[in-house]
């Protein structure tokens, strides 16, 4: 699947991970630490947000040689998931799902909105 996502709406999902940061920012340190989990395991953005979200993730499953190491990844992300506070991640992640799950944590780990805007295959 492929999305588009303009340089505004990147702007937009900016401003709101920056007041999220600054009104939640024990959900907002709980979802960087996942985010750079995911990143260090170099497992697809995609298939996390697909896991918070409770949406169909078997088509980023990453392929893992050890399964154990998924099971632990699985169980990390279902802790974030279990906690009551998740529903704030929960909302930012479904309020800016057109730019893509990978967009939205590339700016979450500070890249700059002008180096993501065209499309992006997910």
């Amino acid at each position: 699947m492929i999305i588009t996502s303009s340089y505004q709406e990147l702007i937009d999902a900016k401003r709101a991970i920056a007041a999220f940061k600054a009104t939640k920012p024990e959900e907002y340190r709980q979802f960087q630490r996942i985010i750079h989990l995911t990143r260090q395991l170099q497992f697809n953005f995609q298939y996390m947000g697909c896991l918070i979200m409770g949406e169909d993730s078997s088509k980023y499953r990453p392929q893992v040689n050890d399964d154990y190491i998924l099971t632990v990844y699985n169980r990390e992300v279902g802790k974030l998931k279990a906690d009551p506070k998740a529903k704030d991640i929960k909302a930012l992640l479904s309020a800016y799902k057109q730019i893509g799950y990978g967009k939205l944590c590339e700016l979450i780990l500070g890249k700059k909105p002008i180096s993501l805007v065209g499309p992006a295959v997910v």
